[in-house]
C-alpha cells in the first residue's frame, strides 16, 4: 500500500491570484499578456480600468481582423 509522506509535496492546486497589487499606496493590474498597468490612486480606480484596457483590447483585435 502507498502512502505520503509529510516530506512529499501535496497535490498540484491552482489557484487564481488577484490581478490588482498595491505598491508604495499606488494600485497595478497585471495582464495576461505580462504587463504591469498603472499606478492608479484607488482600487476601484484599477478595477474600472481593467474593464477599460479589456474594451480596448477587443477593440483592437477587431480592427485588426476588419483589416484582414
Amino acid at each position: 500500500m502507498y502512502g505520503q509522506r509529510t516530506e512529499d509535496a501535496g497535490p498540484g492546486t491552482h489557484y487564481r491570484s488577484d490581478r490588482i497589487s498595491s505598491v508604495n499606496g499606488q494600485y497595478f493590474f497585471a495582464t495576461r499578456e505580462g504587463t504591469l498597468e498603472g499606478p492608479y490612486f484607488t482600487r476601484a480606480d484599477a478595477e474600472r480600468e481593467i474593464t477599460s484596457y479589456i474594451r480596448r483590447m477587443v477593440q483592437a483585435k477587431e480592427i485588426v481582423a476588419s483589416r484582414a
